[in-house]
């Protein structure tokens, strides 16, 4: 399979650009997908441990990729503790 798609490649060299792009674009979703399952804090993986792993978050924590417009270190605790 690999063998046909390089002969391929060798004879069209116009679809190599194609193929960096589908790479690095399904590389790029697959590393967003594994941020979002190991950093949100809704995500809980140990349920037994730590069933509610958002109550854990300190106010001032960013967990979010882009921060728009927000300053999270002077962010203060308007939460009751559980």
């Amino acid at each position: 399979m690999l063998a046909t798609v390089a002969k391929q490649l060798r004879s069209h060299p116009a679809l190599i650009p194609l193929f960096l792009f589908i790479g690095g674009g399904a590389t790029m979703s697959v590393m967003y997908l594994a941020r979002l399952a190991l950093k949100n804090p809704e995500c809980s993986w140990d349920r037994k441990n730590n069933p509610e792993p958002w109550n854990n978050i300190e106010p001032n924590h960013q967990y979010k990729l882009f921060k728009v417009n927000m300053d999270y270190s002077k962010l203060k605790k308007d939460r009751p503790d559980f």
